[in-house]
Formats: structure tokens, sequence, C-alpha cells
């Protein structure tokens, strides 16, 4: 990929959930082959560290070793996904996020050019993956063009991540060859080998 796309992206880890089905693990932080599971999904990223903001509400310390930035949701209680996204639309200086969550160890390959191109082809501002079967909202390109628009749909109530992608309309970018990159672990069961 080109510099100038590469330099124009900030890259999100979302860890800033309370594991509630993992009876309130951080989720990151969980050991998956002998690695915290956010050393997984850095090392599938390929991405510096000057470009990572990792969205945390909790051991922010233990993530700071990790990411230059570790930034906490700017809305109290655990609002959701979309409230780490709208916090890091906040404090990136980049015109776009590839947002990725803590516990889907092996992001697809190749994830941020496949979205990018998709983006361009389809003349959209975001691009979503695509499973095969579902949309996984949060394997996303997002334009922080849509920063006041998130800001908004949040303070009018709304937390679900479908509803606020059904209002920036992406490009779909369909990853059916690479279904298991999206397998995610939200029980204890999830991180048997």
């Amino acid at each position: 990929m080109q510099n100038a796309i590469s330099n124009n992206i900030t890259y999100l880890i979302l860890a800033g959930g309370r594991g509630k089905r993992m009876h309130g693990v951080d989720k990151g932080l969980m050991q998956w082959q002998n690695r915290p599971m956010i050393e997984h999904v850095l090392e599938q990223l390929h991405a510096p560290a000057e470009k990572v903001i990792i969205s945390a509400n909790r051991n922010l310390q233990i993530y700071k070793q990790y990411a230059n930035r570790v930034i906490e949701d700017s809305l109290n209680d655990f609002q959701g996904p979309l409230s780490g996204i709208l916090s890091a639309m906040q404090a990136c200086e980049t015109d776009y996020l590839l947002c990725v969550p803590c516990d889907s160890p092996k992001p697809p390959a190749a994830m941020l050019e496949q979205l990018w191109e998709n983006m361009q082809s389809q003349h959209k501002t975001s691009a979503l993956c695509h499973d095969g079967e579902r949309l996984q909202p949060l394997f996303a390109l997002i334009s922080c063009k849509h920063k006041k628009l998130l800001h908004d749909f949040i303070q009018q109530g709304h937390r679900k991540v479908h509803d606020f992608m059904q209002l920036i309309d992406p490009a779909i970018c369909d990853f059916s060859t690479q279904k298991d990159c999206f397998n995610n672990f939200n029980q204890a069961d999830d991180m048997q080998p």
C-alpha cells in the first residue's frame, strides 16, 4: 500500500468492554497460545506503534506497553464499541480509522488493503468486512468525517454498531475465504485450542 494511504490511517483496537460473558476478564489481556490476545492482534495488523490507538477502560498501564496511545471512552459506564470508536475519532489525527476488536486474535491478512480498495472502487467513505454469512461491523475502515454523526447517534441513546454502519452506507468487502479470521472469544470455552 502506498505510504500516502497508510499515513492517513490510525489503527484502533477495541478493548474497552466489560467482558461480562468472560466473568469480567479483560479480553485483550487474556492468554491465548501463551500470549495476551492484544499481542496476536497487533502482530497480524503489522501496525507501527505510533499509528495505534487502544481503546480501553481498564488496565491502561498494561496496554501502554503495546501502543503509544491508550484512550478511555469519553462516555462513562461502558457504553459499547461505538463509544470507543467515537473517542478514537476525537483523538486521532488521520482521516480514517481501521477498527478491529481485541477478542479476534487473527484478523484477515491484507484487510486494510482490501477494505481501502473496495471503499475507493465503490465511491464510499467507509468499508466493512463480510464473512460470507454476515457483516462483521467491528472489522471496518471508517472515515473520521462521520464523527459528528456518530456523536449525535450516541447522544440519541443508540448503541448498536450495525445500525450506525447502515447510516454511513459503507462498502462491503467479501472475506468469505477467510471466514475463520473473524472467530472471537466470548466465552471461556472459546479459548480451547
